[in-house]
């Protein structure tokens, strides 16, 4: 996925213009798959501090080489299915964050009441081109989920953001105060030999929060119209394979007579639909619907599609536990 993310977004820059933030174990799998790009600009986070470091120090990095330098940060874990309206709504997106200090998301319309995404409201009247945002709401509830379906004039946070590299750099001085300074003292080192060792020294020390947290929930309070937030509306068919339920429904899309998705050698269905199952074992469902099983060689998860978003308090637990070996 990381190379079909590289590739849909080629004919916007060259190739000396990627950037990849990742961690150590993917740095260097990362670079035999995308041998075309700069090893330098490939850059491995010591301890995992989440988006906003990593997006962070990717700005701070870029203010000091070209401070106009428009940025778009793209995760490697989506689904595009139309790349030529994907890379249109991109320049649309690019030309708004090069008109003055604004930050553009790119907002998804939903199609159900999903209670794993985070949510952009933008004003009821606003159904096409750039629109400024009202607010940013994380995972709402069900019922909540659902009045923001019927109200029509919320996206989805597709997590895809372009802004100019100072625009972010200022957000991130005003924001987070305390990890800017951080970010700045390892970006200035960048392109030395103290860069690994100041990397591994002060990134520790950032903030461990998403981008969304520190700087887009913030910035938008500052009320419509002055935070400088832009939504483009997309339209270039989406699906975030970061939960089971986006993967089932990836895999199931297109395919109206398939009941279930299951990966196994051998299975048999009976009276079951709407259920994924990846197993390495013979696998038989019967009168059972909507379910979630991930069937690892120390692990076994069961649970429905509809609560398959809090996997993540799995993965909390673990580490609580100081399992790592499962995580």
């Amino acid at each position: 996925m990381i190379q079909e993310t590289v590739e849909r977004l080629e004919p916007l820059a060259p190739s000396d213009k990627f950037w990849i933030i990742t961690n150590g174990d993917l740095r260097d799998p990362i670079l035999q798959q995308l041998p075309g790009l700069n090893a330098a600009q490939v850059l491995a986070e010591p301890v995992g501090r989440n988006t906003a470091a990593a997006i962070g120090l990717a700005a701070f990095v870029l203010e000091r080489m070209d401070p106009a330098a428009i940025i778009g940060m793209f995760p490697s874990d989506h689904v595009i299915l139309d790349e030529v309206q994907f890379r249109t709504n991109i320049e649309s997106a690019a030309a708004i964050a090069a008109a003055g200090p604004n930050i553009v998301v790119m907002g998804i319309k939903p199609t159900r009441a999903e209670t794993g995404y985070g949510y952009i409201e933008v004003a009821p009247s606003a159904k096409q081109g750039s629109v400024p945002v009202r607010r940013f709401v994380e995972k709402p509830k069900r019922d909540v989920a659902e009045q923001y379906l019927a109200a029509g004039n919320y996206f989805w946070n597709s997590g895809m953001f372009v802004w100019g590299a100072r625009t972010l750099a200022d957000t991130l001085r005003e924001h987070l105060p305390d990890t800017a300074p951080i970010l700045l003292q390892i970006a200035a080192a960048y392109g030395s030999a103290d860069f690994d060792g100041k990397l591994v020294e002060l990134y520790p020390k950032c903030e461990n929060i998403s981008i969304d947290y520190a700087v887009l929930e913030p910035r938008s309070q500052k009320a419509e119209g002055k935070s400088g937030i832009f939504c483009v509306p997309a339209s270039f068919g989406w699906n975030d394979l970061g939960s089971w339920t986006a993967l089932y429904e990836h895999k199931a899309a297109g395919q109206p007579q398939l009941s279930n998705v299951i990966s196994a050698e051998q299975k048999f269905e009976l009276d079951a639909t709407g259920n994924f199952v990846h197993s390495s074992k013979f696998v038989a469902v019967v009168g059972v619907n909507d379910l979630v099983v991930v069937e690892t060689d120390d692990a076994l998860l069961v649970t429905t599609r509809d609560k398959a978003q809090d996997v993540g308090r799995v993965v909390k637990h673990l580490d609580e536990q100081k399992l790592d070996n499962l995580v």
